[in-house]
Order: C-alpha cells, then structure tokens, then sequence
C-alpha cells in the first residue's frame, strides 16, 4: 500500500550453545561486522551489537516484517556457518536454539545502545543466564525455565 509507512526497533539476544565462551575478541570484531552485513542484505539497518564471549546483543532497524523469522534464521545460520569457515578451532561452534526479541520505542534506541555498548561491565555484576531472565520477565514474556536458554 503507498500509504504505509513502518519502521521497526528490535534488541535481539542470543546465547552461543550451552553458552560456551567461544565468540573471543579475534572472533568477534569480524562476526559482528559480518552480522552488519547480513542485517544490510536483509533492507535492516544494525545501529548496535556487541556481547561477551557467550552470547550477542543486537540492535536492529528492520521495516519489512513479513520476512522476520527468515532474518533471524539466516543471521544466525549463516554467521554459525561463517564462523565454521574462517576459524578452524571453532568446528564445534553453534548458536543456542532459540533468540530473545524485544520491540523498543523510538525514543528508548539511546538507552538500549548504552546498554549493548556497555555489556563487559554489566556482565560484572550478572551472569548472561539471570540478564536474559531479567529481560524476559521485564516483558512480562512468559517462559519455562526448562527450555528457556536452549
């Protein structure tokens, strides 16, 4: 329709399997920039992403909804597949099953940027698990704690 206009924030979480310690700092400046490069091919914007060596944090602007799920597959596939390629040593390296996605407001973006920029100092105080937990209940996002870090 000419006549619609959308665009949407998202902050999308995700752990590595079992959150093994694995996205280390050689790894992680090329991964994120590869992610960029997805998001891109994809008509999304990345504005922020940063994480620790057990888990990402991604700050997305995507317009074309229909094609979400797909997003988040081919990120996670592909960065999965990229990291198989270019790092011997990680041929064991996957994602957790599932990701966390959480909508965030125009006018919210700065706070949640500071937050993803800040990830080494806040993962000081809290483990990834207890983070990912806090973020679910602040969405009041309910969950099984069985399956909830697949």
């Amino acid at each position: 329709m000419t006549h619609s206009y959308r665009l949407h924030f998202f902050h999308l979480i995700w752990s590595t399997k079992q959150r093994n310690p694995q996205i280390t700092s050689d790894v992680q400046s090329r991964l994120f920039s590869y992610m960029g490069a997805i998001t891109k091919n994809h008509s999304g914007k990345l504005l922020e992403i940063g994480g620790m060596p057990n888990h990402v944090h991604l700050l997305v602007e995507l317009s074309n909804l229909d094609e979400f799920s797909s997003f988040i597959r081919n990120i996670k596939a592909s960065s999965s597949l990229w990291i198989h390629k270019n790092f011997a040593n990680l041929a064991n390296f996957a994602w957790q099953e599932g990701y966390g996605s959480f909508s965030v407001s125009y006018s919210a973006l700065d706070q949640v940027q500071q937050y993803i920029q800040n990830q080494p100092q806040h993962h000081k105080m809290m483990s990834f698990e207890d983070e990912y937990r806090k973020l679910l209940q602040l969405h009041n996002i309910k969950y099984d704690d069985r399956f909830v870090l697949g």
